[in-house]
């Protein structure tokens, strides 16, 4: 895959942070901006994690079943046997409806965004045991094209995440660049990457990798015989909106706000946390 941009992304410049954060220390933030990405340690503790584990389990079971019902058990970048997606937890859980909303989620998007933030997007991510397949290089953005392109993903460690069973993997400083071209492939969206010059970051259960959503990231297979379980949540500035349609044939022909109340509700307004509605 050769290192392009995509062809929406015409002047990007990325925007360094500047005064001094509340919650993101002056090195997080130095290496959010330089680097793409840094690691929030021991963000939760053991019991917060084992009731997320729980509130997501159902959903991670609908994943399987719909994955039973299509052929070969695959369907993009899921498969029964390379890793689970469940979306929209908080339409589904009171518990992870007011997690996502927690003082650390909205410290951080209010330092690495800004005053009004929205929760964008949310899944489990349960890479399965002797996986057949790896998460290919590919930038958040370049699954739906985002404007601003910036936005913020948190992806928690549910389980120990190690290079055996597929931590994540980045390619520091390329977020500077804005959205690379992605192509499709018959397990998800693809960029360039380079493994020779790639970080991986394992990080134990509880702590976190903050990333932007312009890092390219990618994951090996599972190579243990236990499952790799990992939370993502991401966050948009409020206004943002998605942009739909062939890159190659041309614009846009799409848009939508991305500002759904049930699922994508404010987080930060004005500076302020909200708190969310119930489900």
């Amino acid at each position: 895959m050769r290192r392009a941009l995509h062809p929406w992304n015409t002047g990007f410049v990325w925007s360094d942070h500047a005064g001094e954060c509340a919650t993101v220390s002056a090195e997080q933030a130095r290496d959010f901006d330089e680097l793409g990405y840094f690691v929030f340690e021991d963000a939760f503790d053991a019991s917060i994690l084992a009731h997320l584990d729980a509130e997501l389990s159902p959903g991670d079971e609908k994943a399987k079943q719909f994955l039973a019902g299509v052929p070969e058990g695959r369907f993009g970048v899921t498969g029964l046997d390379s890793q689970t997606v469940a979306p929209h937890a908080v339409t589904r859980s009171e518990f992870t409806r007011r997690f996502v909303a927690a003082d650390l989620f909205v410290g951080l998007a209010r330092d690495l965004i800004g005053p009004d933030v929205r929760l964008y997007w949310d899944q489990s991510v349960f890479k399965q045991p002797a996986g057949a397949e790896p998460v290919l290089w590919h930038q958040d953005n370049g699954y739906t094209y985002v404007e601003p392109q910036a936005y913020l993903t948190c992806w928690l460690a549910i389980t120990d995440a190690t290079p055996d069973n597929g931590c994540i993997a980045v390619m520091p400083g390329v977020h500077r660049e804005g959205t690379l071209l992605h192509r499709s492939t018959p397990v998800g969206e693809e960029c360039w990457g380079d493994w020779a010059s790639a970080v991986e970051v394992p990080v134990r259960a509880g702590s976190m990798v903050v990333f932007t959503s312009l890092t390219p990231h990618a994951t090996k297979r599972n190579t243990t015989s236990e499952v790799r379980k990992a939370y993502i949540v991401q966050y948009a500035p409020d206004g943002a909106v998605a942009l739909y349609g062939n890159p190659e044939a041309g614009p846009p022909t799409r848009t939508e706000i991305l500002g759904d109340d049930k699922r994508r509700y404010w987080i930060v307004r004005d500076g302020l946390p909200v708190e969310p509605a119930r489900v």
